[in-house]
C-alpha cells in the first residue's frame, strides 16, 4: 500500500492546481492510468483517496475493470452533441490538418500534388468556410469560377498580355482534367470530413460535379524523322552559347530511350548509371516504378558524352543538374528545356519538307514514344509494361496495336536510328543547321 499511496499522492499534488485528480498504479501488469475528475466536479483530497482506496482493493480481489478509453471518447463525443452545436473547422484548417498527417504517410509527389490542389486551387476559393456550409452548390459554383479563371487566362494570352504568377510564368488555360483533378482532391478532403462527423455527406461525389473530359488526341512521335529532328535541335542548342544549357541533347536521348518520368530524370544521379554494365536503375512513385533499364545504344552514346562533358559527376551528383548543381523541376524541364528544341524541331521538319511535330508533346508523350521504339525494336508487351513501370497493360497494348500498324520500313529506320545504324540521304542535316 506504500507504493499505492505514494503514486496517488503525487499524482494528486502534481495536478492539485490544475484541479484535476488523477490515479496512476500497476494492476494486472500493466500501468493504469484513470481520470478521476475536477474541482468543478466535486472532486477532492478526501473524495481522491477513497477512491483510489476502493479501486486498489477491487485490484488486489481481481473484480477490477480497466476503463475502455474509446468508450469513454465516444461518451464524450455523444456529451458534445447532446450539449449542443460543436463547431466545425473551416475548409483550410481542415484541409492543412489533413495534409501534415499526410507526411510520412505517402509519397513526396502525392504530398507535392496535394499541395499544389490545396495551394492554387482549391484555399482561394474554400478557404474560410466552414466544412458543413459546403454544398453542392458551392462545388459546382467552384467548378463554374475554374472554366471563367481558364477562359480569362485563354483571353490575356490572346491579347499579347498574359497573367503571370509570381515567379513571372504565363498562366495558361485550365484543361478540363485539371480541373476534375482538382475537385477529386476537394472530394478527398470532404470524404475524411464526413469520417470525422464534420459532414454528413460529401457534396464532391458524383460526375455531375465534374467537367466532361473530351477524347485525348494520341500524340505518336513514333518516326526516325521526328526523332532525329528532336535530337538534332537539341544540340544544336547545346552548342549555342547564348542558351546556356548544354545538356538539352542527353535530357532528349534519356526521356525518348529511357523512359523516364519528368520527375525520375530530374532526380536522377550519377550512382544511378552503370555506364560499364550499360543500365539505369531507376524509381518511382509505386513498386512497379523501380526498375532496372538497359540502355539502348543511342542512349548509351549521349550519357557516354555527357558525362564526359559535365561538371558534376560524382555519384551523388544529379546527372542533369543547374549550372548551379542543382535540381531542375518538371515545369524548369517542361518549359526551358524542352520548349526551345521542339520549336526548332518544328522548324527543321518544315525546312527538310516533312510534317511538324505533333502538337501536345510533353516529357509524358516522349515515354509513349519510347514504348513505340521498344515495340519496333521486338520487344515484348510485358516487358515494355515493366520498363515503363506501368501495372495496367491497356497502355502497352495500345502502343503495340499503333506499332504494328506502321510500315515495316518505318519500323526498320526506328532500330537504325537505336542501334546507331546510318539512315538513308533523306535524314542528313541541312545546310543551315550544318552551319
Amino acid at each position: 500500500m506504500v507504493r499505492e499511496r505514494t503514486v496517488a499522492r503525487n499524482v494528486i499534488e502534481r495536478f492539485f492546481d490544475e484541479s484535476v485528480f488523477v490515479l496512476r498504479f500497476t494492476a494486472y501488469h500493466e500501468r493504469q492510468y484513470v481520470t478521476l475528475g475536477t474541482r468543478q466536479e466535486g472532486w477532492d483530497d478526501k473524495r481522491a483517496i477513497e477512491e483510489r482506496d476502493n479501486i486498489m482493493a477491487d485490484v488486489r480481489r481481481g473484480i477490477w475493470v480497466p476503463p475502455d478509453r474509446n468508450k469513454g471518447k465516444q461518451d464524450k463525443r455523444r456529451q458534445e452533441i447532446a450539449a449542443g452545436p460543436v463547431t466545425v473547422p473551416t475548409f483550410s484548417a481542415f484541409a492543412r490538418r489533413r495534409l501534415a498527417g499526410r507526411d510520412g504517410e505517402v509519397g513526396k509527389r502525392t504530398i507535392e500534388h496535394d499541395e499544389w490542389a490545396l495551394t492554387l486551387h482549391l484555399e482561394p476559393f474554400f478557404a474560410h468556410t466552414p466544412l458543413d456550409k459546403i454544398d453542392t452548390e458551392m462545388v459546382d459554383d467552384y467548378r463554374r469560377h475554374k472554366v471563367a479563371q481558364s477562359r480569362q487566362r485563354a483571353e490575356a494570352i490572346k491579347r499579347g498580355k498574359p497573367l503571370r504568377n509570381h515567379r513571372g510564368d504565363v498562366l495558361r488555360p485550365l484543361a478540363a482534367t485539371t480541373i476534375n483533378t482538382t475537385i477529386d482532391e476537394l472530394q478527398a478532403i470532404l470524404a475524411l470530413a464526413g469520417e470525422y462527423r464534420h459532414i454528413s455527406e460529401n457534396p464532391a461525389e458524383g460526375r455531375r460535379r465534374r467537367l466532361t473530359e473530351p477524347p485525348r488526341r494520341p500524340v505518336h512521335l513514333d518516326t526516325a524523322d521526328a526523332i532525329r529532328a528532336m535530337l538534332d535541335a537539341a544540340e544544336f542548342l547545346d552548342r549555342t552559347p547564348r542558351y546556356r544549357a548544354t545538356d538539352r541533347h542527353a535530357i532528349v536521348a534519356t526521356l525518348i530511350f529511357g523512359g523516364e518520368r519528368a520527375t525520375e530524370l530530374c532526380e536522377l544521379r550519377w550512382r544511378d548509371i552503370d555506364l560499364v554494365l550499360r543500365r539505369t536503375e531507376t524509381g518511382s512513385k509505386t513498386q512497379a516504378g523501380m526498375r532496372e533499364i538497359d540502355h539502348l545504344p543511342i542512349l548509351q552514346q549521349a550519357l557516354a558524352r555527357h558525362k564526359a562533358a559535365s561538371r558534376h559527376t560524382q555519384p551523388d551528383d544529379l546527372v542533369f543538374a543547374t549550372n548551379t548543381g542543382g535540381m531542375r523541376d518538371k515545369d524548369n524541364l517542361r518549359n526551358r528545356i524542352l520548349a526551345l528544341v521542339i520549336e526548332l524541331a518544328d522548324a527543321l521538319l518544315i525546312e527538310r519538307g516533312q510534317r511538324p511535330l505533333p502538337k501536345g508533346v510533353t516529357p509524358h508523350k516522349l515515354r509513349h514514344t519510347f514504348a513505340s521504339i521498344l515495340v519496333a525494336c521486338g520487344v515484348d508487351p510485358a516487358t515494355v509494361m515493366y520498363l515503363l513501370g506501368h501495372t495496367d497493360p491497356k497502355f502497352t497494348l495500345r502502343v503495340y496495336t499503333h506499332m504494328m500498324n506502321r510500315s515495316p520500313q518505318e519500323r526498320a529506320r526506328l532500330r537504325a536510328l537505336v542501334y546507331c545504324e546510318p539512315l538513308d540521304d533523306q535524314d542528313a542535316p541541312p545546310d543551315a543547321l550544318a552551319a
